[in-house]
C-alpha cells in the first residue's frame, strides 16, 4: 500500500507533496534531502559554532588587555554581545518564515556574519584601531580605548551577532526539512539529526576553546580571528554547494503574527459574552474562506485563560446572516486559540530557565579572568590559555551525554517507569541543581585564590601569577557543562515536543530566547552589584584581587537555589500535552483537518 503522503508522477518517481526541489518542482523522494543535503547543513552549523565561540570565549582578555576596559564593562560586553546574538534568532525566525524562507536567511545571514568576524580581524591587525600598549614599570595608567576604537569593535561585533541570530535560528528547523515526518524511516533519521546536531555543535565549540584560543594568544588575535572568516565562509560554501539536494517548505507564516491576531481580537471583543456552547464559536473547517490547504492539529478546549476564547466569537456582518471572516484581525479560529494557549502554558517554564543561561555567562566571563591571575603551566615550559579552560567544560558535556544514555537512562525506565529515561522537565531540573553547585563551587575557589593572593602580598599587582593550580577552577566548568547537557538537550525536547505543529520556528526561538536573556540577566546584575558595592568596597573590581568576586558568586548561587524551588512549582504545575489529550479522550497521534 502505497504512503498517502507522497505522490507518483507520470514517470513513476516518487515525490513529496509539501516540499520542493531548488527549481520549485516537486520535491522526488530519492534525489532530494536525506542524509546527503542534512550533512552539508551540519558543516555549515559547526563552522558557526567555531567562528562565534571562537570570539566570545576569549574575548573578555582582548577587552582587558588590549583595550584596557575595566572588569565588569568587559564582563557586560561579552555577554551583551552573546545575549544579542540569540535574541536575533526570534527576527531571524520571523524573517524566514515570513519573507524568505530558512534557505535564504541562513545562506544571507552567514554572509552577514562573516563581515562582521572581517571587520572584527581587520581592528585587530590596525594598530590605530586599538589603544596604546602598557608599558610596565612606568607607573603610568593604561589608556583605554577611544571612542573611534570602541565604535569599530562594537560594530564588528553586533554584526556578527545579527549574522549568528538569523543563521541559528533557521539552520535547524532547515536540516529538519530533510526529513519526511510522514515516512516513518526518515523520521527516524530525523530523530538521529538532532543528537548529531548538538555533537556537531560541542565539536565546533571544543575546537574553538582549544586550537583557537591557543592561537590568538600565541600567534595574535588577528591570526584566531582571520581562521573564524576563513571557517564562516567555508561553511557557507560547503551549506551553497547543497542547494540541488534540499527540499524547500513553502512559508507558512510568523506564529508572532498568529499570537498578535488572538489577543487583538480578544481585546475588540472583551465586552461580548461567552457563548456557553462552544460549537457557536469559529473552528477550522466551520466556513470557506478561500485560504489555501493548511494543516492544524485539533486540541481540545480548556478552560484557563477563557478571555482568549472572545477572539473565537462569531459576528453577523450589517447585512445580517453571514459570518463576517474577510479578516483575519476581526476572527481568529479556537484552534488558533488553543495554540496560542499552549505556549502561554510554557511561559513559566521558559521563565525559570533564564537564571541558569545566567551561571552559564559567567564561564566566558569572570571565570576567564580568574584563569588569567593563577598557575597554568603544564610541567615546565607549556601554559594553557585562561580561556581553554572552557574545554573542562565542553568535555563534561560530552562526557556527561553518554553517561545519561548508557546509565541514566535504564535506571531511570525502572524506577520512574518511563520509557524515555527522565521527562524534559526532570532533565531540566537536573541541569538547575548542577547549577547551583557550580556557583557553590566557584565561590569556594575564589576565597581559596585570594587567599594565596594575600598570603604571597600579590594583592596589589593585577598582572601577577599567584600561586595555586587553574585546575582548582575545573569543578565550577564541570557543573555548567553537565548542567547544559541536561539542560539544553531537556530544554530543546520540552519547547519542540509541547509547541503546536505550526509553531516549531518561533518554539524554538523561546528556547534561545531563554540563553539571550540569561546573558542579559547576567549584564544587569554585574552593573547592579558595581553600582551598588562602589569603588571603596567593590565586589567587582577591575583587580580581582582586591574585589570580593566570591560574594558575587554566593548571590548567584542564592538565586539559583530560590530558581530551583519557583521551578519545581512550576515543572509541577504543568501538564503535558499528550496527557491532556489523554485526558480528553483524543487520540495522542496527531489528527490533521484540511481546509480548503
Amino acid at each position: 500500500m502505497r504512503d498517502s503522503t507522497t505522490l507518483p508522477d507520470t514517470q513513476g518517481k516518487i515525490t513529496l507533496p509539501d516540499a520542493w526541489d531548488y527549481k520549485g518542482r516537486p520535491a522526488e523522494r530519492s534525489k532530494t534531502g536525506g542524509w546527503t543535503a542534512a550533512t552539508m547543513i551540519l558543516g555549515g552549523e559547526a563552522c558557526e559554532r567555531l567562528t562565534t565561540l571562537g570570539i566570545a570565549v576569549n574575548l573578555v582578555t582582548y577587552l582587558t588587555g588590549t583595550m584596557h576596559l575595566g572588569s565588569a564593562t568587559s564582563a557586560n560586553t561579552v555577554t551583551n554581545f552573546l545575549g544579542t546574538s540569540f535574541m536575533l534568532c526570534l527576527l531571524g525566525g520571523f524573517v524566514a518564515d515570513t519573507f524568505l524562507g530558512r534557505y535564504l536567511t541562513i545562506a544571507i545571514f552567514a554572509t552577514i556574519q562573516a563581515m562582521g568576524v572581517t571587520i572584527l580581524t581587520i581592528s585587530t591587525t590596525v594598530p590605530s584601531l586599538q589603544p596604546p600598549k602598557c608599558t610596565a614599570g612606568t607607573g603610568s595608567q593604561c589608556l583605554p580605548a577611544s571612542g573611534k576604537q570602541l565604535t569599530v569593535l562594537y560594530t564588528a561585533l553586533y554584526l556578527t551577532a545579527l549574522g549568528t541570530g538569523g543563521l541559528k535560528s533557521s539552520v535547524s528547523g532547515f536540516g529538519s526539512d530533510q526529513f519526511d515526518e510522514s515516512d516513518k524511516q526518515e523520521r527516524k533519521q530525523m530523530t538521529n539529526f538532532f543528537n548529531w546536531f548538538f555533537f556537531f555543535i560541542s565539536i565546533g565549540s571544543l575546537a574553538a576553546v582549544t586550537v583557537l584560543v591557543y592561537i590568538q594568544d600565541n600567534l595574535g588575535r588577528q591570526w584566531g580571528y582571520g581562521i573564524c572568516v576563513c571557517a564562516i565562509v567555508l561553511g557557507l560554501i560547503v551549506f551553497l554547494s547543497g542547494t540541488r539536494r534540499y527540499r524547500f517548505k513553502k512559508l507558512v507564516g510568523s506564529p508572532l503574527t498568529q499570537i498578535a491576531v488572538v489577543f487583538v481580537n480578544a481585546w475588540k471583543k472583551r465586552n461580548l459574552e461567552l457563548p456557553l456552547d462552544l460549537t457557536l464559536l469559529y473552528d477550522v473547517g466551520d466556513i470557506d474562506d478561500g485560504l489555501t490547504e493548511k494543516k492544524k492539529q485539533m486540541l481540545p478546549h480548556s478552560k484557563q485563560f477563557r478571555f482568549l476564547d472572545k477572539a473565537a466569537i462569531k459576528e453577523p456582518n450589517i447585512e445580517g446572516g453571514k459570518t463576517t471572516i474577510g479578516n483575519k484581525w476581526s476572527l481568529s479560529t479556537l484552534t488558533d486559540v488553543e495554540e496560542v494557549k499552549l505556549i502561554i502554558r510554557m511561559l513559566p517554564i521558559w521563565a525559570t530557565n533564564i537564571i541558569f543561561w545566567t551561571v552559564y555567562a559567567q564561564m566566558t566571563t569572570f571565570s576567564v579572568s580568574q584563569a588569567t591571575s593563577m598557575d597554568r603551566h603544564i610541567g615546565k615550559s607549556s601554559q594553557i590559555p585562561p580561556a581553554s579552560l572552557t574545554a573542562f567544560f565542553v568535555g563534561s558535556i560530552l562526557l556527561t551525554v553518554p553517561v545519561y544514555d548508557r546509565i541514566i537512562v535504564p535506571v531511570a525506565r525502572k524506577v520512574l517507569n518511563n520509557p524515555q529515561g527522565l521527562t524534559p522537565l526532570q532533565r531540566i531540573g537536573v541541569g538547575l541543581v548542577f547549577s547551583t553547585f557550580a556557583m557553590v563551587a566557584a565561590a569556594l575557589t575564589e576565597v581559596k585564590r585570594l587567599n594565596a593572593a594575600r598570603s604571597h602580598g600579590l594583592t596589589g599587582n593585577p598582572t601577577a601569577e599567584i600561586p595555586l593550580s587553574v585546575f582548582w577552577l575545573v569543578p565550577q566548568f564541570f557543573f555548567v557543562g553537565a548542567g547544559e547537557a541536561f539542560t539544553y538537550i531537556g530544554q530543546l525536547d520540552f519547547f519542540l515536543r509541547e509547541c503546536p505543529k505550526g509553531m516549531k520556528t518561533m518554539s524554538t526561538g523561546l528556547f534561545l530566547s531563554t540563553l539571550s536573556l540569561g546573558f542579559f540577566v547576567s549584564s544587569l546584575l554585574v552593573s547592579i552589584v558595581h553600582n551598588v558595592t562602589g569603588d571603596t568596597n567593590p565586589w567587582l573590581a577591575d583587580n580581582l584581587n582586591q574585589g570580593k568576586l566570591y560574594d558575587f558568586y554566593w548571590l548567584l548561587a542564592l538565586l539559583s537555589a530560590l530558581n530551583l524551588v519557583v521551578y519545581l512549582f512550576c515543572a509541577n504545575w504543568y501538564v503535558y500535552k499528550d496527557k491532556r489529550l489523554a485526558e480528553e479522550g483524543i487520540e495522542l497521534e496527531e489528527v490533521e483537518i484540511c481546509v480548503h
